[in-house]
C-alpha cells in the first residue's frame, strides 16, 4: 500500500506547487501594486464614450458592426484551421461544405463593408 501511495507523491507535490504559485500570482498584485486613481485612469478607454445613466440612450451602430466583423473573422479562423489540418480525410463533400460556409462568411463581411463598418470618420 505505501509503494502505491508513493507512485502519487510527485502529482501530490505538483498540485500543492501549482497551488502555492497560483495563489502567490493571485495576491501578489493586490500586495505589490500601488493604487493611486486619478480623472485620467478611471476615464472611459475601451469603447469610446463614457458611461451614461440611460440605457435607452442612442449611440452609434457601428460599435456592433465591428462586433459581427469580429465574431465572423474568429468563427472563419475557428473552423479553418480544423479543416485544413484533415483537408485530404474531407473530401469533395468537405471541400464545398467549407466554400458554402466561406460564401455565407463573405455575404456577412460584404453586407458590413457597404454599412461602412470599415470606415471610421
Amino acid at each position: 500500500m505505501s509503494s502505491l501511495l508513493s507512485q502519487y507523491l510527485p502529482l501530490v507535490v505538483f498540485i500543492v506547487v501549482s497551488a502555492a504559485i497560483a495563489g502567490a500570482l493571485l495576491i501578489a498584485p493586490f500586495v505589490v501594486a500601488y493604487s493611486s486613481p486619478d480623472p485620467e485612469k478611471l476615464s472611459a478607454y475601451e469603447c469610446g464614450f463614457n458611461a451614461f445613466d440611460d440605457a435607452r440612450m442612442k449611440f452609434d451602430v457601428r460599435f456592433y458592426l465591428v462586433s459581427l466583423l469580429f465574431i465572423i473573422f474568429d468563427l472563419e479562423v475557428a473552423f479553418l484551421f480544423p479543416w485544413a489540418v484533415a483537408f485530404k480525410d474531407v473530401g469533395l463533400f468537405g471541400f464545398w461544405s467549407m466554400m458554402l460556409f466561406l460564401g455565407v462568411l463573405t455575404i456577412g463581411f460584404v453586407y458590413e463593408w457597404k454599412k461602412g463598418a470599415l470606415e471610421w470618420d
